[in-house]
């Protein structure tokens, strides 16, 4: 994974006459970078919009890196809803993009109907894992199921009431994966130390579980959040997006009953407000894949072989521990590394079925 290259910042904005969608895209130049202002590189946000604190917002700092060092052309359009998504990368091939980032699962079709129709213009999506991709779309791809398993470890071995929850936004593998490593990290603590600390909201056996039904609702995440404080967990795991911040809203308001660990960014960084009820963070590295995506594209080196995030690569990571770092033993930091050190030697292996398999 390529360092991203801070640059200067980005100036000028003019908005593009297009049909309705979600918002209409905008198009900004940089100053930053070597010339290459005629290159356009596009982005089409989920329905979190860009200012989700979580994988929107992140992979949308991808773009802006990209813009910087290179000196391109930004253009991006948020989606308000589900619905937006065929519209706005419409208007992404109109707007003459030379790449366009789509991101998420859930923009999948309406990225391979664009590329398929689009054979000149280079594609590339945020959490897709296709069997076969098509020839101008790179699919990003993280397996966060290993870093997921550390932070299940990490709840498991800080829970005093002996449960800890979590909850989805979606039932997709996007979702489930943090979900299933989760699970598999506390079922491992378990089994090592001899406890039986329970694992509410999901059932990585059954794949069945406790979800808000979209990534929009603060409320929804709150009320699942506390559903499941109420049967006695003590650390809440949201992979929800903007709802789960619903969650931290609910660990926030037990005055340090009840803590958690948010998902795709540092909370620390993104949510700062939550930085005290967190104890880390699962991070993918969406910024410095989107970045190097676009670069690839710049610099004529596209392919698209899947790209996966793992442990080992820093496509996925614990966040540090902020606040909680003087609080969880050392010992306990020390397993935590042997954890990452062990599910990248292979001697742990991670079962979840949502975890993406190279092209």
């Amino acid at each position: 994974m390529k360092k991203y290259v801070r640059g200067t910042a980005i100036v000028g904005v003019l908005t593009l006459a297009v049909a309705a969608c979600g918002s209409k895209p905008t198009e900004s130049g940089s100053t930053g970078g070597s010339d290459n202002k005629a290159f356009k590189a596009c982005m089409v946000s989920d329905s979190g919009g860009f200012d989700d604190k979580s994988f929107n917002q992140t992979s949308y700092k991808g773009l802006q890196d990209a813009v910087k060092a290179k000196g391109l052309t930004e253009v991006k359009a948020e989606s308000k809803s589900d619905n937006d998504y065929p519209t706005n990368m419409t208007a992404m091939v109109n707007a003459k993009c030379n790449v366009i980032i789509s991101v998420g699962f859930k923009l999948e079709d309406a990225t391979d109907d664009a590329a398929t129709k689009n054979p000149d213009v280079k594609f590339a999506i945020v959490d897709s894992a296709p069997a076969k991709p098509i020839a101008n779309v790179k699919p990003l791809g993280f397996n966060t199921a290993q870093s997921s398993f550390q932070a299940g470890y990490l709840a498991a071995a800080m829970s005093k009431s002996g449960k800890v929850g979590t909850f989805g936004g979606v039932k997709i593998p996007p979702v489930t994966i943090f979900m299933d490593g989760f699970a598999e990290g506390v079922k491992y603590y378990n089994k090592q130390k001899s406890k039986n600390v329970a694992v509410l909201g999901w059932d990585d056996v059954k794949q069945e579980g406790l979800f808000t039904g979209d990534f929009e609702d603060k409320a929804k995440g709150q009320n699942n959040a506390q559903n499941l404080i109420t049967q006695g967990a003590d650390i809440i795991f949201p992979v929800a997006g903007p709802a789960g911040l619903g969650g931290l809203q609910a660990a926030k308001a037990s005055n340090g009953k009840v803590n958690a660990i948010w998902v795709d960014t540092d909370g620390c960084e993104s949510a700062a407000e939550y930085c005290s009820v967190l104890l880390t963070s699962v991070k993918k590295g969406m910024d410095v894949a989107v970045q190097d995506a676009i670069v690839s594209v710049v610099d004529n080196k596209f392919d698209n072989s899947q790209f996966i995030g793992t442990l080992e690569n820093g496509g996925t990571s614990l966040a540090p521990f902020h606040e909680f770092d003087s609080k969880i033993p050392a010992e306990l930091k020390t397993e935590l590394e042997q954890l990452k050190t062990d599910i990248v030697g292979g001697k742990i292996t991670i079962e979840s079925k949502a975890q993406p398999k190279a092209s």
